[in-house]
């Protein structure tokens, strides 16, 4: 009925009283759905639609349905009224709330209604004559309906409004108001004499909290002598100006017990606390709430759960403020994050910690001890992270907690608390197998007798002080802004620092430090085969690798490790892998794909390997002074190595670090590699998804610089459309390296540069196949500039604005299966069939994985997705092979887990190719239903058993005689139901449909078949 509220809206979960279908068909007219049906297009009552219309008619036909807008809202009035005797609940166009000879009064729509609501009562309570209008039919917008409800003593109107309109007199809603009361004064159909005073303002835009303070000052605005028109209201606009301010003490006595709980992306703290709210709901007669904040960033990230229960209904669609109990489920956040601000006196404050309960209270920093004590707050704790590694559930460890709150809080006796959580395990569980429930079952169990009171001392003991969120040399914008967002202050931070151009400074993921790691790797030189392996397969570029001169080891850490150098190439050089302890995400893929295994006497594996996971906590500070001096020892000489090559790439520094992608991430090792090979030009368009989440997400981005300032550039786009957007790159690329060739031409001419320089740089824009020959000439280009700068000629200052465009770039399309088999394939296929040298990186999890697991063309067959619940009956779109029948484009399929040179020969490839290149990257996911810390060997599981084909087609080849299609892949060895049902992604439809899943079995089986057969032949023609 109006503009829709976004996230705080889809993601809240309120006690509802559910409609019966009885309700629902006593509300709907057989007569007008018989109606409906019989203006369908049918061949047995044949009509034509969307005829073009010419100007003659065109208008007349718009015109003819302004009787149905005229007569909507009476429509809708009636069976709002309809509506009320079925179900006893009342609603109109417009719901007055307030007193009745209130004099100011504020018209909004959406959540922020209740909020008002809420606001209004508590005002009222205490004598003031204020009200609220909800508007609950937008459009067709009815000033009848408008003006009954207003209270005939209104003096001053505040429209709220949740969205900007830039350029224009007012917002929507406010535009309205005025402009229906003006008319209603002109008719004479309004209850006061006077034309109330009426201004418009903005409030909680992509769902930035608004809160009964921000009702006040509202209220508070309409009391100035002239109020401010086209205010704001929860931010500070300290640029125009049209912030209201807003007294933060001010908060409305509802009774309702609130929680918060600060858990870690993907350790199933939000889930559970989702089961919560309805156990309490469920169990109880008390009315349940329950919201989550979690930035965009994918598994690893923060979460805040924000949950409220109590007698009466809750109105408070904003965050809690002030809190009953509090719980942290990772004890690194107390180093961080003023958590403890929000609770009550006497509140309950839970964390989980490794440490014995009498040990517990000296690892807490110096300003949580004293809040605990200032506040007289009750301390317990868990060591959930060890009770669900010895039941087998890794960093899940939700359950455990919500088992801790239940018994902590006392809110269900403790035995009916326990029976509902299992059978909320059950039904969130139950489709990944029964011993994943009974895993549960377990860990709720063993919780009860887990959960300690700490004794809280009346003074402060601890030595360890909360930490800078970032060094004092950081930039000026990181200390002031981003910093402000890591600490969550994001809120207050003013439009003043916000850039207005929309444009954020790369390289800024290495300030974070998220510390989210309960375990890391250790490296063991004597065992170490220096293969780069490691380096290559870390989705989180938190484990590197360098070679270098023994003199860097001097003034070393104590601690710092090396070993000497292999190969004839690093001969006298030390080496050293280094682990960095607060950018690892613990996701174990180094480990498990190490290939340096220890062997006892007996040639057997012992089990340790040359990187062995070992407890983060006591290393930390130790490593993090070995990892900062390892980035301060000089990157190693490029000549020693060949930069297409596992071991060579990976001495490059990465220019894509600690993103924000979930632990383990199949996608991130690929733009990884992307900007080791050619970050210092690349130029990357990026499609909405995953990819622009933990790539470009705020507070911090992954994209890093060199050295001398140089590093990818990076825009998102939208999903439909990335590859033009891509393609938009390379065509401005070329005509600003067309324009300063033409610059060059004359200022050579003029005799502003060196002819022979000019020449020379002309010559190499044809040799620029080679990370040299790019050097070189950029260092050719350097001392033009040079030259120009010293010149006050016109088209000198020309030349300098586009120079850096005769050094060759590197222009990529990226994002995912959604984007490139689906929503944006038309776009695609225009680029890749322009010719034009633009690059595509397709990383294939071959399901939408950012927006919740909906199926694509890209998901094979037999699979169960979102919209594929029943098992995907159609096999996977092979998007290489369409591609390849252009004959002119270079495509590529790799999977880095299963066969890492291939994947690093076809990255070089595609990207010396002069034309259009496509690499589609198997990236295995957390969609999938797997362990992530196991996802590479999924990767050679794929490709062993014939589901995804290793090939490179490179159109060179066809000039000298050869077949372009080169088959990488050997014929399948493996299993693919084997494969397929190690993944909950074909398991979960064998468990729920087991005859559907054994039909799509056997034609998925079939399709590896036909599949390589196919390929076997093309590369044998």
């Amino acid at each position: 009925l109006h503009f829709f509220d976004g996230f705080r809206t889809s993601h809240e979960i309120q006690k509802v009283e559910e409609l019966t279908f009885d309700d629902i068909r006593e509300m709907i007219d057989d007569e007008l759905v018989a109606a409906h049906r019989a203006r369908a297009l049918t061949p047995d009552r044949p009509m034509i639609s969307g005829t073009a219309q010419n100007p003659d008619v065109y208008f007349q036909g718009r015109e003819t349905v302004n009787k149905f807008y005229l007569a909507a809202p009476d429509i809708v009035d009636e069976t709002m009224r309809k509506f009320e005797k079925v179900v006893r609940r009342s609603y109109h166009l417009f719901d007055y709330v307030g007193a009745p000879d209130a004099e100011k009064v504020i018209v909004i729509m959406c959540t922020g209604a209740d909020t008002a609501h809420e606001t209004v009562d508590y005002l009222t309570a205490k004598g003031e004559k204020v009200g609220v209008v909800k508007v609950r039919l937008f459009r067709p917008f009815s000033t009848k309906h408008l003006i009954e409800v207003l209270p005939k003593t209104v003096k001053k109107i505040a429209t709220l409004d949740r969205t900007k309109e830039p350029g224009s007199l007012g917002e929507p809603l406010y535009m309205d108001v005025r402009t229906a009361i003006g008319e209603a004064m002109t008719a004479g159909i309004v209850p006061f004499d006077k034309y109330p005073v009426i201004v418009g303002g903005r409030y909680g835009l992509s769902s930035k909290d608004f809160t009964p303070a921000m009702v006040k000052a509202v209220f508070d605005n309409l009391d100035a002598d002239k109020p401010k028109n086209g205010f704001t209201v929860g931010i500070i606009d300290d640029v125009t100006h049209t912030s209201l301010e807003v007294d933060e003490s001010f908060d409305v006595q509802t009774g309702a017990y609130a929680a918060m709980f600060y858990g870690l992306g993907a350790d199933g703290t939000v889930g559970a606390n989702k089961n919560s709210i309805k156990i309490i709901g469920e169990q109880t007669d008390n009315f349940a709430q329950g919201y989550f904040v979690y930035d965009s960033k994918k598994a690893g990230a923060m979460t805040v759960s924000h949950l409220r229960f109590g007698p009466e209904l809750i109105r408070s669609p904003y965050l809690v403020r002030r809190a009953n109990f509090v719980a942290c489920h990772n004890p690194s956040f107390l180093e961080k994050y003023d958590m403890l601000s929000t609770i009550r006196p006497g509140g309950t404050f839970l964390l989980t910690s490794t440490h014995p309960k009498d040990e517990v209270w000296d690892t807490l920093p110096v300003e949580v001890q004293q809040q605990i004590i200032d506040k007289k707050l009750k301390f317990y704790c868990i060591d959930a992270i060890h009770l669900a590694e010895e039941l087998g559930l890794g960093a899940r460890i939700n359950v455990i907690m919500q088992t801790a709150f239940f018994k902590i809080s006392e809110v269900l006796a403790v035995d009916t608390a326990v029976k509902a959580i299992k059978e909320a395990v059950k039904k969130t569980y139950g489709k990944k197998g029964d011993e994943v429930v009974q895993k549960n079952n377990k860990a709720v169990d063993a919780a009860l007798d887990k959960i300690f009171e700490v004794k809280v001392p009346d003074k402060v003991t601890s030595t360890i002080k909360m930490r800078k969120l970032v060094p004092d040399d950081a930039p000026d914008f990181v200390k002031e802004v981003t910093a402000e967002i890591m600490a969550l202050r994001g809120d207050k931070i003013p439009v003043s620092k916000m850039p207005c151009d929309g444009k954020f400074p790369t390289a800024t993921t290495q300030y974070e430090k998220r510390n989210v790691a309960v375990h890391i790797p250790e490296w063991v030189p004597e065992l170490c085969i220096q293969c780069g392996q490691c380096s290559l397969l870390c989705p989180h570029a938190a484990i590197r690798i360098k070679a270098y001169a023994p003199e860097h080891l001097k003034g070393a850490p104590a601690t710092s490790k090396s070993t000497d150098a292999k190969g004839k190439d690093f001969a006298g050089m030390k080496f050293t892998v280094q682990v960095a302890p607060e950018d690892c995400t613990g996701c174990q893929a180094c480990v498990i794909n190490c290939p340096g295994a220890e062997k006892d006497a007996d040639k057997k594996p012992t089990g340790r390997k040359a990187i062995n996971m070992v407890d983060q906590e006591p290393v930390r500070a130790i490593e993090r002074e070995n990892y900062g001096y390892f980035l301060s020892i000089p990157d190693t000489d490029p000549s020693l190595f060949k930069r297409a090559s596992i071991k060579g790439s990976q001495l490059i520094r990465p220019l894509f670090e600690y993103s924000g992608a979930c632990a383990g991430c199949g996608e991130t090792a690929y733009v990884k590699l992307l900007s080791q090979l050619f970050g210092d030009r690349a130029m990357i368009g990026n499609a909405t998804g995953c990819s622009s989440i933990y790539g470009g997400n705020l507070p911090t981005t992954p994209y890093a610089k060199r050295a001398d300032g140089r590093g990818p550039t990076w825009s998102n786009s939208l999903f439909e459309d990335n590859a033009e957007f891509a393609m938009g790159m390379r065509l401005a690329v070329n005509k600003f390296q067309a324009f300063a060739t033409e610059l060059l031409e004359k200022v050579s001419k003029a005799g502003c540069v060196e002819q022979p320089l000019a020449d020379e740089i002309k010559d190499g824009l044809n040799t620029q196949d080679t990370q040299a020959g790019i050097e070189q000439q950029r260092e050719k280009v350097a001392r033009l500039k040079d030259q120009c700068e010293k010149s006050d000629c016109p088209d000198c200052r020309r030349f300098l604005t586009v120079a850096d465009y005769l050094v060759a770039k590197s222009v990529w399309a990226l994002g995912g299966d959604g984007w490139a088999y689906d929503i944006g394939y038309g776009g695609l296929d225009h680029v890749l069939a322009s010719g034009e040298n633009v690059n595509v990186l397709v990383l294939d999890t071959e399901v939408y994985s950012n927006t919740g697991g909906q199926m694509s063309k890209s998901t094979p067959r037999a699979a169960v997705a979102q919209f594929a619940a029943a098992g995907k009956r159609m096999p996977k779109k092979d998007l290489g092979l369409i591609a390849m029948g252009y004959g002119n484009i270079y495509v590529a399929k790799v999977a880095i887990g299963a066969n890492p040179n291939q994947a690093v020969k076809a990255f070089v490839e595609a990207e010396s190719y002069n034309g259009p290149s496509l690499i589609i990257a198997y990236s295995h996911c957390i969609a999938h239903g797997i362990n992530m810390s196991k996802g590479y060997l999924e990767q050679k599981k794929a490709v062993a058993c014939g589901h995804w084909l290793l090939y490179r087609f490179d159109p060179r080849l066809w000039d000298s005689g050869k077949n372009p299609l080169q088959l990488d892949s050997k014929a399948p060895t493996g299993d693919f139901e084997e494969y397929a049902y190690g993944e909950n992604r074909y398991r979960r439809l064998k468990q729920s449909k087991p005859d559907v899943a054994a039909d799509l079995m056997e034609k998925a089986k079939q399709d590896v078949v036909s599949r390589y057969s196919l390929f076997e032949k093309l590369s044998k023609l």
